[in-house]
Order: structure tokens, then sequence, then C-alpha cells
């Protein structure tokens, strides 16, 4: 398994302290999820390149995307 760090987010009304460990619980104990419950590719607005990362913020910040996935390659 590869490990991922989470440096931050721009989500209104998301609460890390509270909200995250509820979601990693979840992700952890994935056979207990039905279909429904976690589907988290439908929050994924753009695909951006690394080079353009900060085309990824302007979309975030102007409320033009939910979540930007910043492709390293």
């Amino acid at each position: 398994m590869e490990t991922k760090n989470i440096k931050g987010t721009i989500f209104e009304n998301y609460k890390p302290r509270s909200d995250l460990p509820a979601l990693v619980e979840k992700c952890m104990n994935m056979v207990n999820l039905s279909a429904q419950e976690l589907e988290l590719e439908k929050f994924i607005t753009h695909d951006v390149p690394l080079p353009e990362i900060n085309k990824a913020f302007e979309y975030l910040i102007k409320g033009e995307s939910l979540r930007c996935v910043i492709c390293m390659e």
C-alpha cells in the first residue's frame, strides 16, 4: 500500500479535524460501504498537470471546481 499525505483542502463547510477521520475510517473498512456511499470520482471536476498547478487553485478560488486532481507526470 502506498502512503498518502493530505496537506490541505479548499472546501466550504468541510471540517478536516472532525470529517477526515470518519472518511479515513470508512475507506479503511471498504467492505462495509455501499456503492452509493463513497463515490469520490463525482467530486473531481478537473485534471491539471503539475506545471499548471496555479490554474487548479484559480478554479477552486473562483468556485469553478469542486476538486482538481494534480497529475504528477
